[in-house]
């Protein structure tokens, strides 16, 4: 029973940690391409439009916008799996388990925002970044985890992931109701339809993913013309896919997320990661982190996740709300913490959602985002590094 219990996030934990490396890669070349001779040619294809149908029936974007809406989703879609089966038989499906990782999570959602708020406080234009800090990258802060190799227990691994999962649940909440645009009434009423539709078969226990995928696509096109954010209907989607704990031979929830787990961590992640990193530094000065947008990031990830996170945690173990994870000090805790800063993929996400009126401000998100993630990466990592085992 331990065992087919701890399965899946043994082969999660590795598939994420690898999947850190891609997304740094795909980080640097997007940085070295956008700052070189070819940055014309990187920018121009990530804004070519293209239509995806048969005659007049399809879809026209941009490049970006069908990674960012389209591919995104399929993501979400993904990372919902991933918390629905925490929820029903992982880490967080034992509340004294899950007190911790969920009370830690709150704690580094709500205290960055307010370091952002309190330095773009007056301006309603920049305010409505305050979500971007919010966010922890869980395969780069996994990553991390993993070059420590035994320094850090197992209990913190799961600890880290656990709040990373609840992190991205808060995530996918302020998405749906802070970052949606008008509402279509028509669109909306046929995205509830779908998700209706998708609800039934999951209660006639369909084991086949075929019919939820083609409901999910007419899902997909009705959410993203309803003036919800497009990605919100991979969570939906992902909410109606059956996982039976008594049907332990069989689980369509379990197989469709490792069937689709290597084309996200190694596809789609370091896809959006290429397109949405690349930012010219040409100009770019000390002075340039002190706009309120990236200094506005740079001390929520940086200072306000390891603040919010460890604090939290901090009252909630001392008052015995939760208990500390086994073996661990607190000083690798505290390390944990500071990692957590690691918003990069789910920042720079949110990054675009915030200014899409506003496009003026998004190289400081990714300034910021880029910055805050690799001070919290390096503090994090060293800390670690040089505390002593127990």
């Amino acid at each position: 029973m331990i065992n087919y219990i701890s399965k899946p996030f043994k082969w999660f934990f590795k598939l994420e940690a690898a999947s850190g490396l891609i997304l740094l890669i795909s980080a640097i070349l997007a940085l070295i391409i956008s700052n070189s001779a070819y940055s014309s040619y990187y920018f121009e294809y990530l804004e070519k439009y293209i239509f995806i149908g048969f005659n007049e029936i399809g879809l026209k974007l941009s490049v970006l916008h069908w990674i960012n809406d389209a591919l995104m989703a399929i993501f979400f879609f993904f990372v919902t799996l991933e918390i629905k089966r925490e929820f029903l038989q992982g880490e967080l499906s034992n509340i004294k388990q899950a007190l911790l990782p969920i009370i830690a999570a709150v704690g580094g959602m709500v205290v960055p925002a307010l370091v952002y708020v309190l330095i773009n406080y007056g301006d309603p234009e920049t305010l409505n970044g305050w979500a971007i800090p919010s966010a922890t990258d869980i395969a780069f802060s996994l990553g991390v985890l993993s070059l420590l190799g035994k320094r850090v227990p197992l209990s913190l691994k799961v600890f880290l992931t656990a709040l990373a999962i609840i992190d991205d649940l808060g995530a996918i909440l302020i998405i749906a109701i802070f970052y949606s645009g008008d509402l279509n009434l028509k669109y909306l009423s046929l995205m509830f339809l779908a998700f209706i539709i998708l609800l039934i078969i999951n209660k006639f226990n369909i084991k086949k993913f075929l019919p939820y995928l083609i409901i999910g696509l007419f899902l997909w096109d009705f959410t993203h013309n309803s003036g919800i954010h497009a990605t919100i209907a991979g969570v939906l989607l992902a909410m109606t896919i059956p996982h039976r704990e008594k049907e332990k031979d069989f689980s369509l929830l379990i197989k469709v997320e490792h069937a689709i787990s290597p084309y996200v961590a190694f596809g789609i992640m370091p896809l959006f990661a290429f397109a949405n990193a690349g930012v010219s530094l040409e100009g770019l000065s000390l002075g340039s982190l002190l706009d309120k947008v990236p200094l506005g990031i740079v001390l929520g990830l940086f200072v306000g996740k390891q603040l919010g996170v460890f604090v939290f945690s901090y009252i909630s173990i001392k008052l015995k709300i939760a208990q500390m994870p086994s073996n661990t000090s607190w000083y690798n805790f505290y390390g944990v913490g500071i990692l957590t800063g690691i918003g990069f993929t789910m920042s720079l996400f949110v990054g675009n959602l915030a200014f899409v009126e506003n496009m003026q401000y998004m190289d400081g998100v990714k300034i910021g985002v880029l910055t805050g993630s690799l001070l919290s990466t390096l503090a994090g990592y060293f800390l670690i590094l040089l505390t002593p085992n127990r």
